[in-house]
Formats: C-alpha cells, structure tokens, sequence
C-alpha cells in the first residue's frame, strides 16, 4: 500500500462506535489474565493504546491489536508468570521482525491455499460464537439488551443514512450496569513501568509452551487473513510483511516493560468495521480509551465493571461478520474441515490438516483431469 493510497484519518461518531468494535474480544482476556497471574493489567492497557495509536497514524486504516490468542489462553490455563510472558513476547518480536523483512510472506503466500486461509477465519467465528456463550450465561439479560440495541441500530442504519452507534450503546450500558451492581471502581494514578528481565530458564519454557502454539496462528490469522480482510473491506493491498514487522516492533518495546503479547487479527478488523471503523481515526479514540482506563483507574477492577452479557452480543455479531467473509472461498470443504478443527482441537491441528486436504484435493483433480481429457478424445 503506497503512501499516496492511504485515506485521511476522520474522527466522527462511526469511528467512535466503530473503535469499540474488538472491545468484546480485547477486555475479557485482558482481565482473566490479569486474575489468574502476576500481570499487572493497566500496563496490557497501556500499551495497547499507545500502539492502537501508532498503527492508525500508519495505517489510515482500522487495523486492529488484540492479546495474542494461544497465549491468552495458556496463561489463563497454567497461570504462567509475567517473566515467562516477556520471554515469550521477546521471542515472538524477534521472529516477526525477522519475518518482515524478509521474502518469507511472499512464498508462504504463494504455497497456503486461499481455502486454508478462509477455513482459519471461519474456524475464528466459531470460537468467537464459543467464547460468547460463557458470558451470555452469566448474563443473560444484559446480552439481551445489547443483541436489541444492535439489531435496532441495523435495521435503522439500513432505512436512514445515520452512523451505527450500536457498539457505543452497548459498551454504555453494560458501563452503566456494572456501576449500578458494582459500584463505581477505585482510581489511582499508574506507577512507571519497570523492566522484566527473564531468566533463561523463562525462554526455554516459554518457547515451547507459548511461542510454538502461538506461531501459525499469528502467521494465518493475524497477518495472512488480515490481509486478506484488508483487501475485501477496504479493496487496500497491505502486504503481510509489513503487518508481521509491526507485530515483531509492538511485541520488542512493550512485552517486556509489562506490556502483554499483541497481534493484529482479522477478528478484530471484522468487528471495528462492523460497528463503523473505515479509518485509522478508530484505532487513535481506541488507543485513547485504554491509555485512560490503564492511566487512572486500578486494576482489574475497572474491566470487570462492565456487564459481561454486552461483551457476548458484540462477540455474536463479530463473529457473524468475520463468517460472512471467510465464505469467500475457493473450496467449501477444506474450509469448513479447518473451521470444524479448530473449534473442536487446536488452530495448529486445523492448519496442519487443512494444508494436507487442499493439497491433496488439488493433487487428486489435477491427476482426475488429463485422464478425463483422454477419454474425451475417444
């Protein structure tokens, strides 16, 4: 994407609404990582928004941060300590930094099938459908609410040229809610952050118990389905590497300052568009919203203020964007292989499986065409 192709930045209600698009992703694992280890969560939040501003002031577009995933969830599991999370993110900056400047994107892209790349997105909506289940339960009324709020402002949006501001409503009201149950949360100014040094035992165990699973989710999903998204949202060609070089940069100067392992995410993207993100002016009201949460108020209890059932409504409606576009695929069956793997087993099992059914069906209707021309010919 040249630099004379990158839109001007506007900040209007549409970009407002449409940065609280990925919140129902970003806000939840912020917190449960944050209650089950050592990670102090004003720091996570923090930096993501000094990166959410930096990435829209690059990309003019609403490219969006999340945790990555696969750590996320392993801490969460394993309640690994903050030493073992800078090591991995040392590990991961380092590699996708690697990884930009090199031609790597370039024969990964030419050799992953685009039905592989769909099945990962479409895998994702699953999860995200999963993922908004835990809070609807817990929530049932305010997730009502919200699917309400969300569903007016469609159809209204449909009939009248007015900005949806379904995600601000939503994210309102489960704010208004959580005070209303829990009170308005205490605040406190926010210490310097000071510098992790891992130990090496910290990077051999990080290594391979959060880079490796982490690893090809980010390359499918977080650079490669991005990317992809990028194309069929906004018709704007940024080329992987340079998605995969500001993953490797937000990782080296953040993780290791307290920061918290950050990806883009084509999930992520799905859902600031779906609310009204068109440019990187999203992104900055994003980034302002967390440097002001990790600024002044304690952790965590600022992010568990809000009503849990808004988060799921927003999930339900992400996900249905991001399935909406991982439909765009050249083979229904190796896509709908990966989505159901992914769900059920690990993004890594789903990849691996995917590539070898694709390259197998080609190999299989490459060989099943000459034979037919043949018999043809007689």
């Amino acid at each position: 994407m040249s630099h004379t192709a990158l839109p001007p930045l506007r900040f209007n209600l549409s970009e407002l609404s449409g940065s609280l698009g990925d919140f129902g992703t970003i806000i939840p694992l912020i917190l449960a990582v944050a209650l089950v280890s050592d990670v102090n969560a004003r720091y996570v939040l923090l930096f993501f928004g000094i990166w959410f501003i930096i990435t829209g002031l690059i990309y003019r577009l609403p490219i969006p941060l999340e945790p990555m995933k696969a750590v996320a969830v392993i801490v969460i599991a394993g309640s690994i300590g903050s030493s073992e999370i800078a090591a991995a993110g040392i590990i991961l900056g380092i590699i996708f930094l690697v990884l930009g400047y090199g031609r790597f994107f370039g024969i990964i892209g030419k050799w992953v099938p685009q039905s592989v790349v769909r099945g990962i997105q479409l895998g994702l909506a699953l999860l995200l459908f999963r993922a908004s289940l835990g809070f609807i339960i817990q929530d049932f009324g305010f997730f009502l609410l919200g699917i309400a709020i969300i569903a007016c402002f469609y159809l209204i949006t449909r009939f009248r040229s007015i900005p949806d501001l379904s995600a601000i409503m939503v994210i309102g009201a489960g704010f208004i809610g959580g005070i209303v149950l829990y009170g308005i949360p205490p605040m406190s100014l926010i210490p310097a952050p000071q510098l992790i040094i891992p130990l090496p035992a910290d990077f051999s165990s990080a290594f391979a118990t959060l880079v490796l699973p982490q690893v090809v989710l980010t390359i499918t999903n977080a650079v490669l389905a991005t990317s992809l998204l990028t194309k069929d949202l906004f018709a704007q060609d940024v080329p992987p590497n340079r998605f995969s070089t500001t993953i490797g940069l937000m990782n080296l100067t953040s993780v290791p300052f307290g920061g918290f392992p950050m990806c883009h995410g084509a999930g992520g993207l799905a859902g600031q568009y779906r609310y009204g993100a068109r440019t990187g002016g999203a992104n900055i009201y994003a980034g302002i919203i967390f440097i002001i949460l990790a600024l002044f108020f304690s952790s965590p209890q600022v992010l568990s203020i809000i009503a849990v059932g808004v988060l799921g409504a927003l999930l339900v409606f992400v996900g249905i964007e991001m399935g909406r576009h991982s439909l765009k695929t050249d083979s229904l069956i190796v896509t709908g292989i990966i989505s159901v793997l992914a769900l059920v087993s690990s993004m890594t099992i789903a990849f691996i499986v995917g590539m070898v059914v694709a390259y197998t069906m080609a190999w299989w209707q490459k060989k099943a065409t000459p034979e037919k021309a043949v018999g043809n010919r007689k």
